[in-house]
C-alpha cells in the first residue's frame, strides 16, 4: 500500500481522486489547509504527491520546491494549463510527470502506477534507502548492515531518512528540526543534538563509523 497526498483545492475533484486511488488498494489523503501544505506532507509522509498548480496562497511550483528541500518523493503535477511551457516548467521545478485537466481517472491511475513502479519497483521490492551497505527499510523503520538489524527510534529514523534522501548534500539543523517538530512536540536544539549523538553511537556499534559527518556551522551530511 502506498500513501499518496493530494494537493487539489477543488474539493469535488480531490474527493473523486481519493476514492479512485483508495479503490486500488492505496491510501490517499487530501490537503485541507493550503497555507500549510508542508505540515500535511510531513504528517502523512507520502510515497507520492499529486500537486495542482493553481492553488490558494502559493502555487504548486512553490510547494514542490519546498518539498524538494526535504524529500525526493515523486511529485506529479495536475493542471488545466497543460501547454508546453507549463509542462516544461513543471518538470524543471522537480516534477516527475504531468496530468492535464479535466482529469481522466483511468489515465491518472496509469500514470500513478508508472511513477510508483519507476520509483519503488512495484514488482515486489520493499522501498529502501541504501548507502555503503547500510539499508534503511522505509516500511518498518529499521536499518540493516552486515547481516544485523539495527532498531531505530522514531526520531532516529526520521533523521537518517532525511539525510539519506539528501545524500551528498549538507542538511541544515533547521531542516532536521522542522522534520521532527512538524510531527512531534517542539524539538529544542539540544534535543536534536542528543538524537544525532545516539544515532551515531548505534551506527558506530554496528560498524558504521563516521557515517554521519558534521559540517560546522552548516549541518550534517552523509557523503
Amino acid at each position: 500500500m502506498y500513501r499518496i497526498l493530494i494537493v487539489e483545492d477543488d474539493a469535488t475533484m480531490a474527493k473523486a481522486m481519493k476514492t479512485q486511488i483508495d479503490s486500488w488498494g492505496n491510501q490517499a489523503e487530501t490537503v485541507k489547509d493550503f497555507q500549510n501544505v508542508i505540515s500535511a506532507f510531513l504528517n502523512f509522509d507520502p510515497h507520492m504527491v499529486l500537486m495542482d498548480i493553481m492553488l490558494p496562497f502559493y502555487n504548486g511550483y512553490h510547494w514542490c520546491s519546498e518539498i524538494r528541500k526535504i524529500s525526493n518523493v515523486p511529485v506529479v503535477f495536475i493542471s488545466s494549463a497543460s501547454d508546453n511551457m507549463n509542462i516544461v516548467m513543471a518538470m524543471n521545478m522537480g516534477g516527475d510527470d504531468f496530468i492535464p485537466k479535466p482529469v481522466d481517472l483511468t489515465v491518472m491511475m496509469a500514470k500513478i502506477q508508472a511513477v510508483l513502479r519507476r520509483t519503488y519497483d512495484m514488482a515486489g521490492k520493499i522501498p529502501v534507502l541504501e548507502h555503503k551497505g547500510a539499508v534503511l527499510n522505509l516500511n518498518d523503520t529499521t536499518l540493516f548492515y552486515d547481516g544485523e538489524k539495527i532498531e531505530l527510534t522514531k526520531n532516529e529514523f526520521r533523521i537518517l531518512k532525511t539525510l539519506l534522501e539528501q545524500k551528498g548534500k549538507v542538511v541544515s539543523r533547521d531542516t532536521l528540526m522542522t522534520r521532527l517538530w512538524q510531527m512531534d512536540d517542539y524539538v529544542e536544539e539540544n534535543t536534536l543534538t542528543v538524537n544525532v549523538t545516539r544515532l551515531r553511537k548505534k551506527l558506530e556499534q554496528a560498524g558504521l563509523c563516521d557515517f554521519i559527518k558534521t559540517k560546522i556551522g552548516s549541518g550534517y551530511i552523509i557523503e
